[in-house]
């Protein structure tokens, strides 16, 4: 599946999140534990960034201007209903160019949907992006190699792949990150996360 059906696919499930039911709370912990490492409260990117605005209020709280970028277009327009000061960009992140630099980018729940030919571009392009001492914090599929699948749990039929947890932890080494925290917050699930930051 290409980026384009993903966001065609959550297009049809913004009721998932577009309701009181929801838990505002999810990832926000461990974002705070993120921004803890940052120094600088300049620009964020929330990659992915769906409908709550959850993350891009908590950034915006903590002092950065906040944007966000989302290839589903029906996710981007309740975004700019709740927050309509807030820089929303539709986009693929395998194809479009990042506008700024950032010193916080945040991928939660988002990243995993990307082609697995096409995660190692897509993080390059993302620590290209950080200013140096920038963090990123990011969750995956803490498989422990390479995999992909598709599944059709909350309803269209997703794709999901992961570079496995060694897998993403040496792309990030060998592009001069420090890793801060990695996570598997959801045990016994697969669900992880990692922070890292710009050397």
């Amino acid at each position: 599946m290409k980026p384009v059906d993903i966001g065609k696919a959550y297009s049809q499930i913004t009721h998932i999140w577009d309701r009181d039911k929801f838990d505002m709370s999810n990832g926000v912990e461990q974002h705070k534990k993120a921004i803890s490492f940052v120094e600088k409260r300049g620009n964020a990117l929330d990659i992915g960034c769906g409908c709550t605005g959850r993350f891009i209020e908590l950034l915006s709280n903590e002092g950065f201007t906040s944007s966000g970028l989302d290839v589903s277009t029906e996710m981007l327009n309740i975004a700019r209903k709740r927050h309509p000061d807030i820089h929303f960009i539709l986009g693929d992140i395998c194809e479009c160019e990042l506008p700024e630099k950032y010193d916080f980018i945040t991928a939660w729940d988002s990243i995993w949907h990307v082609p697995l030919i096409e995660q190692r571009n897509v993080l390059t392009k993302i620590v290209e992006k950080l200013n140096v001492g920038g963090v990123f914090i990011f969750s995956f599929g803490g498989t422990e190699k390479e995999s992909f699948h598709t599944d059709n749990f909350m309803g269209p039929e997703v794709y999901y792949s992961s570079l496995g947890t060694n897998g993403f932890l040496t792309l990030f080494i060998e592009l001069g990150c420090i890793i801060r925290h990695l996570e598997f917050d959801q045990y016994p699930e697969l669900h992880t996360y990692l922070v890292v930051e710009k050397a």
